[in-house]
């Protein structure tokens, strides 16, 4: 039987670079083409090298651990530029989560949701995407599986800011610590769906501040799920980004050119499709596991 071939992954593209006795010109011609390939893009690439070219200068060093070091504390420096706090101090804390269709919004608000109740929270789920027949069903299950209780809308087609408002009511009145709405993600491009999304703002907060606007991002869609989101972005008060089917070795470079191009920090990663996938983003841990 033929040995199955290993996936590639950074960290070992970067064990056999640093496992040289010397750093090169092929050590750097290597490093480049090993961030290349964890979807760093050219840019934050070539700063990259760069900045750590001037550092082995600096200090003198051709020890190849002493380049694996640098770059550790590089990239943490990057990432590290923004804060990935959740900020759900309030009570009831309300959650808007927004992205386009297809990236995975009612899994990871269900995964959310698990995430949410593992730390002694207890969470409302808002079915307020009433455009899709099977979304409030869909959400219904994922809400289920999370240990969320749901406010579904009490007939098709209702109005998603009355949805909206009827979730954060029921959080007031029974006590609820955090409430997760869905939306609608479809016709990202049209002015419609961008209004009524700020309806949902508008209503909710009449009630309460809304403490976190989370985008969902497809990682496998690379850069091209950035420009789909921009709307979201541009109009929706976006104040943190969630990142679906990551594969944290060897698509580990978009979380940084995401963060770096958008300029809104990463605050919630899902990297399987299990319940318990979704963690929150700590720079220090992100890097360790890609290189190692």
């Amino acid at each position: 039987m033929a040995e199955r071939k290993q996936p590639w992954s950074l960290s070992g593209a970067l064990r056999s670079m640093f496992g040289s006795r010397t750093i090169d010109e092929d050590t750097w011609q290597d490093l480049e083409d090993a961030l290349l390939g964890a979807d760093f893009g050219p840019d934050i690439t070539d700063a990259l090298v760069s900045e750590l070219r001037n550092s082995v200068e600096r200090y003198r060093t051709t020890d190849p651990g002493d380049l694996r070091r640098m770059l550790g504390e590089a990239l943490e420096e990057r990432f590290a530029k923004l804060d990935p706090t959740l900020r759900l101090t309030n009570r009831p804390a309300v959650v808007l989560v927004v992205g386009v269709n297809g990236v995975g919004k009612t899994t990871t608000i269900g995964k959310f949701a698990k995430f949410l109740v593992n730390h002694g929270r207890s969470v409302l789920v808002g079915a307020a995407d009433t455009f899709r027949a099977a979304a409030v069903e869909q959400l219904a299950t994922w809400a289920e599986r999370g240990g969320a209780q749901i406010v579904k809308p009490v007939q098709a087609g209702q109005d998603p800011a009355s949805v909206a408002f009827q979730t954060v009511e029921k959080a007031q009145r029974d006590g609820i610590d955090i409430v997760l709405i869905d939306t609608a993600g479809r016709l990202q491009t049209k002015s419609g769906l961008m209004d009524e999304l700020s309806k949902i703002k508008r209503v909710i907060q009449k009630q309460c501040e809304i403490a976190e606007v989370l985008l969902v991002l497809d990682a496998t869609t690379g850069q091209n799920g950035v420009a789909q989101a921009e709307a979201f972005i541009e109009h929706a008060g976006v104040t943190g980004l969630v990142l679906t089917k990551l594969d944290g070795s060897a698509r580990g470079g978009f979380v940084l050119a995401v963060q770096e191009r958008t300029g809104i920090p990463i605050k919630l990663v899902g990297q399987g499709e299990g319940i318990g996938d979704l963690t929150g983003f700590t720079p220090h841990v992100f890097v360790q596991n890609l290189l190692d």
